[in-house]
This record gives structure tokens, C-alpha cells and sequence, in this order.
């Protein structure tokens, strides 16, 4: 029997209005965009469901409250003006995560840094994209202690701590650090990534124009990335933003586990920033057949992308984008 404690359950969604301008988030002199509404993903305590249970969500919270952020004190300096102020700043703290086992024994899985809220998600989608659970039912408990999760393995877990366990910090721009050797990841069994699903570019810009109208943090700040998984009429599953794109997608990948959605076989996930291994690699154990990036990718995440039959898509703007792996699933018509 699954069971948790004191953890944020399930991410809220989160309506609110953002009127914030450029020169707010990044110092630059760019007007304000008009309003727009934006639905995001922020922490919040919604549901003490178990995760192998569907629920629907509720719209809680107030307008404009987004979390994830702090302020600072600042000096703006433009061209011959000096103006001491304040801005927001995209908040980074650390994770500790302990592993228990009855084979095992405790362990430190390891410290990473991310942006607080949806850190059982986090949790929960990291051990699948590294291979340590394969469904829920391999996690016997998850309990949080402020900035530390301990979570309990069932017998039935791939953990091996020789393997999982980190030796150092996990930082914001890299999700594979610390680890002593990356051949498990390499060939870890991943669902088939099936053909069923083709899109255009037109229908990745879309989702592109959507998941941006919908970093309500980004707004904010200008320092969180963001991962989304759409379906094949453009139409948003969920997003997540965190100041490391590799939490964002870990978030992404333990709602769905948790809403019983996986594989991904018909759906997209689209990153903010580049295609990295790690993204790939997480974004194929979930099962989306296609990943989409604003950025480059790596040699290495173009690699493995092409030995899966992964469709990789970067530089994705409006109306263009270069295909390195997959082009069989764009439609060109």
C-alpha cells in the first residue's frame, strides 16, 4: 500500500494575469505585453489522492499569485542612469533524496538544485527516467521533510545504490552530473516509440506561441525553463517550470506516471532552451514519440534519439525548424 506524508500532493493550476513588463523581469526597455491569462503549473496542496488514482484538478489561488520566486535588491544601469531597485529573481534551493530499501538498506540518491514546489513529482520522475521504478507500485512511501524527501522502495525497484546514488551535487544546468556511470541509462528498456503520431510545423508553432503564453514564472523572472506535453491538435497536457530544464521535464514525466498516462505514445513534448542528451533520453523513457526545442541539440542527443526512432525537432520558430532524427512523423502538406 502507497502511502505519503506532509508533501505537496498535486501541482495546482494556477489562473492568473501577467502584466509584467520586460524591464522588470529582464532589464531590458521592452514594453509591457498586453494582458493575457495564463494557466501554470506553481506548488500548491490540492489532493491527498494515492498516485495511482485519477483526479481531475481544481482552479484554486488568486490572480497574479505566482510562486517560485524571490526579491532582490538591484542597481539598473542604463546608458548614463543609475536607479538602485528590486527585481524578481527565480528561486534555487536544494533537494536531498534518500533512498530506502529492504535489499539496500538507506542511501543519499543524491542533492539537487531546483526551483521548489511539484518536488514530488520531481521525485517521482526522476526515479522512472533513471530506470529505478518502472510504475508506482515499486514505491512503497514519499515523505517530505522541507528541502529532503525520503522515499521507500518496494523489493520489486531496479534500485542499486553502486548505480543511482550521485557523489556530488546536482546542479540547475546538468541532470546527469554526479552519476558514476551513464550505461544503464544507455540501455535502459524504453517503450516503443510508435508511429501513430505526426504533427506539422505549423502545429509545433502553435505549441510553442501556447507553452510561452503559459511560463507565467518566466514572466516573472526570466530565469526558469519549461516543459510541456501537448497532444497531436496542439491542445496543452501540462507544463512545468523550474530553474533547471531537467527538473521541468522529471516534473513533467511524474504527473503523468502519476495520472497513469504512460507511455506518451500520442503525445509531444515540447523544452524551452536546447536539446540536450538528458532531455532526450527522459523525454523517451516517458514514451513521446517527438520532442520539440527552441534550441540546438547535442551530438549525443541526436544520437540517441536516431537509435530509438525518436523524431527530434530544433531550432523551432514560426513556421520553421530543422528535423535531425524522425522526420517520417512531420507532415509537410
Amino acid at each position: 500500500m502507497l502511502c505519503f506524508s506532509a508533501l505537496t500532493a498535486e501541482s495546482e493550476k494556477l489562473i492568473c494575469t501577467s502584466t509584467t513588463s520586460d524591464s522588470e523581469t529582464t532589464g531590458s526597455e521592452k514594453p509591457s505585453p498586453p494582458s493575457i491569462p495564463i494557466i501554470c503549473c506553481v506548488n500548491g496542496s490540492i489532493s491527498t489522492v494515492p498516485f495511482n488514482t485519477h483526479h481531475t484538478y481544481q482552479s484554486l489561488t488568486s490572480p497574479g499569485n505566482v510562486s517560485g520566486y524571490e526579491t532582490r535588491d538591484i542597481v539598473r544601469i542604463s546608458k548614463d542612469k543609475t536607479k538602485r531597485d528590486s527585481d524578481f529573481i527565480v528561486e534555487e534551493g536544494a533537494l536531498s533524496i534518500k533512498a530506502n530499501s529492504m535489499k539496500h538498506g538507506s542511501h543519499n540518491l543524491g542533492v539537487t538544485m531546483r526551483t521548489s514546489g511539484d518536488d514530488e513529482n520531481l521525485v517521482i520522475g526522476l526515479l522512472y527516467s533513471e530506470g529505478i521504478i518502472q510504475n508506482l507500485d515499486d514505491i512503497e512511501s514519499l515523505n517530505s521533510h522541507g528541502n529532503s524527501i525520503d522515499v521507500s522502495l518496494n523489493d520489486s525497484s531496479s534500485f542499486d545504490p553502486l548505480i543511482h546514488c550521485r557523489a556530488s551535487t546536482v546542479t540547475s544546468a546538468c541532470g546527469i552530473c554526479g552519476r558514476s556511470t551513464i550505461d544503464d541509462i544507455l540501455h535502459m528498456h524504453v517503450p516503443e516509440l510508435g508511429d501513430g503520431c505526426n504533427i506539422s510545423i505549423e502545429l509545433i508553432s502553435r505549441c510553442l506561441e501556447t507553452m510561452r503564453s503559459k511560463q507565467a514564472l518566466f514572466s516573472k523572472t526570466g530565469g526558469s525553463h519549461a516543459c510541456a506535453s501537448f497532444n497531436q491538435h496542439g491542445e496543452i497536457g501540462m507544463i512545468f517550470e523550474d530553474v533547471g530544464r531537467h527538473n521541468a521535464m522529471d516534473k513533467l514525466v511524474g504527473h503523468h506516471l502519476k495520472l497513469g498516462n504512460l507511455p506518451m505514445t500520442n503525445m509531444i513534448s515540447i523544452v524551452s532552451g536546447r536539446a540536450s542528451f538528458e532531455l532526450v533520453q527522459k523525454s523517451i523513457r516517458a514514451g513521446f514519440p517527438i520532442m520539440a526545442a527552441i534550441g540546438a541539440p547535442s551530438t549525443m542527443a541526436i544520437d540517441l534519439a536516431r537509435e530509438y526512432g525518436k523524431t527530434l525537432v530544433c531550432f523551432a520558430k514560426t513556421k520553421s525548424a530543422t528535423i535531425y532524427s524522425g522526420f517520417r512523423r512531420i507532415s509537410t502538406i
